[in-house]
């Protein structure tokens, strides 16, 4: 799978080199402890992906300049910042096998350190006057909190049909992919046409990306470190579990909300569950959708002239669904 990330990185090895220094650079503070929390920051970085997906999309329709820098440098801000602020309201204490910086620093500093994030992705558009980019971050913020809201409102009613559940998918995870792609085009000039056509790329690609998240709650090869249950644990309804329940008889569908609502924690129950889900065949139906919605990215790929920014992206889209971790 690394071999796969570095097949991808190929036509913008480069870029991704010098946009580490250039995402560094727009972090820094005049305050000392600011500074050694976003030091820490970039040691314990994750692949990168969404910066890439931000440079290959640029790459699709002409050359990466300062702009596309700028754009990746504010995806990646807004990223980190939901993963610091993340991590204090699931009161996390690792993240990519490190300490989160809510365990080293505590709350209050790891909450300040994402407010400052966010405000440099903010400024970082408007000290260059890149309206445009501000437009897409701006939305994106908002849909990426109005995402975790609803999942925390239908997780207490357990209300979630298909529908909602792509609704909050697609704030949750896939508008910021969406923005990746619809910044890359954006920073070489692209039309609203075509920004929109990107943006609908980045959505089909991130919905994949967070059913393939999804489907790791069932299998028990537990290569990403998350334990297996772990999302019936914490009551969240997701795509498998949706799609069983809604075709399960009366009888089975009250006795495994149960389970849900008072037996989470009780591992013999949720196993219980876990394999009613596999056996009604609620992972081949997310399966099923996760490949619908990537061959929906595929096709809007299709309509670019052939290129290795293009086949980066292709590779992308497989990676996605068939990634270990």
């Amino acid at each position: 799978m690394a071999n796969i990330v570095e097949e991808i990185k190929q036509p913008i090895n480069e870029e991704m080199k010098l946009f580490e220094q250039k995402f560094y650079e727009s972090m820094q503070s005049k305050v000392p402890l600011l500074d050694k929390v976003t030091r820490f920051i970039v040691t314990t970085k994750g692949k990168q992906m969404r910066p890439m997906f931000v440079f290959l999309c640029a790459k699709l329709i002409g050359e990466v300049n300062e702009k596309t820098y700028r754009g990746a440098s504010m995806i990646e801000l807004i990223h980190t910042a939901t993963l610091v602020h993340d991590d204090v309201v699931d009161e996390s204490f690792k993240r990519r096998n490190f300490f989160s910086i809510n365990a080293l620093w505590k709350n209050k500093i790891a909450v300040l350190v994402g407010d400052y994030l966010l405000s440099k992705s903010v400024l970082l558009s408007t000290d260059h006057k890149d309206y445009d980019l501000l437009a897409v971050i701006s939305r994106t913020i908002r849909e990426m909190s109005e995402g975790e809201l609803l999942q925390l409102e239908k997780a207490r009613k357990l209300d979630i049909t298909e529908e909602v559940y792509y609704e909050i998918i697609r704030q949750k995870t896939a508008t910021l992919i969406a923005a990746c792609c619809e910044i890359g085009v954006l920073s070489n000039n692209a039309d609203e046409t075509l920004a929109k056509k990107m943006m609908d790329f980045g959505t089909y690609t991130g919905m994949a990306f967070q059913i393939k998240d999804d489907l790791f709650d069932y299998l028990s090869s537990n290569v990403i470190g998350k334990p297996v249950g772990i999302d019936i644990k914490e009551q969240k309804m997701t795509l498998p579990l949706i799609h069983t329940l809604k075709a399960a008889n009366e009888a089975d569908r009250k006795h495994y909300f149960n389970t849900i609502r008072r037996y989470n924690n009780d591992q013999k129950r949720v196993k219980e569950l876990i394999a009613f889900v596999k056996s009604s065949g609620g992972l081949e139906y997310a399966v099923k959708v996760m490949k619908d919605f990537q061959q929906k990215a595929k096709d809007i790929l299709n309509d670019f002239p052939d290129s290795e920014a293009r086949k980066s992206l292709h590779n992308m889209l497989d990676y996605v669904i068939e990634r270990k971790f």
